[in-house]
């Protein structure tokens, strides 16, 4: 087994104690405006030229900086010794990661099956008593591998319903079902796509979901202004909209950091699994019961092992998180003029 030496491990403590410490400031304190605030599709979404500011092009700076210096970090020495360190404190954890996911699906399920009339969030309701025993069958399928393909199909049948029934722009909010859905089919059926694994594919469809709506931020900052009126505390004593553009950036970077490289990414977990925890005591179990796949799937991140596989130079990462930042602004406004009937 590798080891660790003690000058590492407590540097790799303090490392984790200062990401921990930060996201546990006020700021992560958010929650999906949908459900806890009046909200209106069909008004526009602000504009892609509107969006980039002054404002938001020094936080994007600041966001590439931070991440790229992260990303060169982790080609040090140091940064080897933090992924030692963190594969030898999650290696106990990691055989069980699979039975924990599907034990928080199957909690998340029973909870909407419980609580009736939602099809998968709080605000996507439903009179059809029927998809209420569809979520109890889905967490039940949770229990038996062979039975998990069923679940998976179960959660793509209760996507397209939310699809039939709110629209498909509405539903881009949450690319995780569907991530969430191929990792129940997956894994009952012990296959991967393409030579990637289930748990690669969750890692993706949580960086495209939060990625999307860091752009709601931007797009519709106004829908979180009562918000922040109840709350004013997670503002930190800056203006309603300083505060979305940049709660907006933080979330879009540590989203995009996910499909980065293995230390960037778990070190976004650490900080993205911390930001929804924290967000529970200030919203309560709506939050709690929304967000429970996501922080165990986030779990999983954490605890993926290093893979000897070749990733992206350091040197690419301004490219692409500029890119990436850009197509989904366009495709977030595209989506909605598409998508969207006219009012």
């Amino acid at each position: 087994m590798t080891r660790i030496n003690a000058g590492a491990f407590w540097r790799l403590m303090a490392c984790i104690v200062t990401v921990a410490t930060i996201a546990s400031l006020p700021i992560a304190a958010e929650a999906h405006v949908k459900w806890f605030a009046p909200y209106d599709l069909t008004a526009a979404p602000r504009q892609p030229f509107a969006i980039w500011s002054n404002e938001f092009g020094q936080l994007a700076l600041a966001a590439v900086l931070a991440l790229w210096l992260g990303s060169i970090v982790e080609t040090t020495r140091f940064g080897r010794s933090v992924l030692i360190g963190l594969d030898l404190l999650t290696q106990s954890f990691r055989p069980r990661i699979d039975v924990f996911l599907r034990s928080c699906l199957a909690a998340f399920f029973i909870a909407l099956w419980s609580r009736g009339g939602i099809i998968l969030t709080p605000e996507l309701a439903t009179n059809n008593a029927s998809v209420e025993w569809l979520q109890a069958g889905i967490a039940a399928g949770m229990f038996w591998r062979p039975s998990m393909a069923f679940s998976g199909i179960g959660i793509v049948a209760l996507y397209a319903y939310g699809v039939a029934s709110y629209g498909p722009f509405h539903m881009l909010d949450y690319p995780i079902f569907l991530g969430f859905a191929a990792y129940c089919v997956l894994r009952g059926m012990r296959r991967d796509v393409v030579g990637t694994l289930p748990g690669t594919v969750v890692r993706w469809s949580i960086a495209i979901t939060l990625m999307w709506a860091s752009v709601e931020k931007w797009a519709y900052s106004e829908w979180t202004f009562p918000i922040l009126d109840l709350h004013p505390a997670i503002a930190l004593g800056f203006s309603h909209s300083f505060f979305m553009t940049a709660s907006g950036m933080v979330e879009f970077v540590l989203a995009f950091a996910l499909i980065w490289t293995p230390l960037v990414r778990r070190l976004s977990a650490i900080i993205l699994g911390t930001t929804f925890i924290s967000a529970i005591f200030e919203f309560g179990k709506i939050d709690a019961i929304g967000h429970l796949p996501i922080i165990a799937a986030l779990a999983g991140i954490i605890v993926e092992p290093r893979s000897t596989g070749r990733y992206p130079r350091p040197v690419w990462l301004p490219v692409c998180f500029v890119l990436a930042l850009i197509a989904f602004v366009a495709a977030y406004c595209a989506a909605h003029s598409w998508l969207m009937p006219a009012p």
